[in-house]
């Protein structure tokens, strides 16, 4: 199975890519979220790679970044979604814009992605939003908000906590215990250290 292709980019449209990689070009199928991330033809480029296999088909999708890759892999295990449709939906958000969907239940945003009805986002919401763990939720939802220093590390510190094993709910009211004087002047790092002895 193929990992990743890295080599020149011979041919760049929105929907695919031609990688010229050991004397072989390489026709790979990209959303646009990878697209806006990939040089001109003639520049360099390193795709992680989905290796698609069927009988009559071998197909490569690629992608800039692990989040795309993942979550591609999650939607095509989802019963009548396969990969096309699956890159038409990274097409229509970004990882983080679709994360954010699941895990606020929006089938109301996913539903407008083309290809995608209520039905089917109904059933995305449904499967992927038990796999998605409570940070990856969490930092979705908070993506687009836009944060003040303070409110960044309040974020931050409750990540790493979430990351430490306590349960949303408990990390939160960890980090709530702190002072507004320690999440100004503190490091997160320091911060986890204030909320894990109570020292809010």
């Amino acid at each position: 199975m193929l990992a990743f292709v890295e080599g020149e980019i011979v041919e760049k449209e929105p929907t695919h890519v031609i990688v010229q990689a050991g004397g072989l070009g390489y026709e790979v199928f990209i959303p646009l979220s990878s697209y806006d991330r990939l040089p001109a033809p003639g520049g360099r480029c390193r795709l992680l790679l989905h290796d698609h296999v069927r009988e009559d088909a071998h197909l490569l999708f690629g992608f800039a970044t692990e989040a795309e890759r993942r979550l591609f892999r999650m939607l095509i295990e989802i019963s009548g979604i396969g990969p096309r449709l699956a890159l038409g939906a990274l097409s229509g958000l970004t990882p983080r814009e679709f994360t954010a969907a699941v895990a606020e239940g929006d089938v109301k945003r996913l539903s407008r992605i083309r290809g995608i009805g209520r039905r089917t986002a109904e059933r995305i919401v449904v499967e992927l939003r038990s796999r998605l763990s409570e940070a990856e939720a969490l930092e979705a939802k908070a993506g687009g908000e836009p944060l003040d220093d303070p409110g960044r590390r309040r974020r931050d510190t409750l990540l790493a906590l979430i990351a430490l094993g306590y349960a949303q709910a408990e990390a939160q009211r960890m980090v709530q215990s702190l002072t507004a004087a320690q999440v100004a002047g503190e490091s997160v790092e320091d911060l986890v250290r204030a909320a894990l002895t109570g020292r809010g």
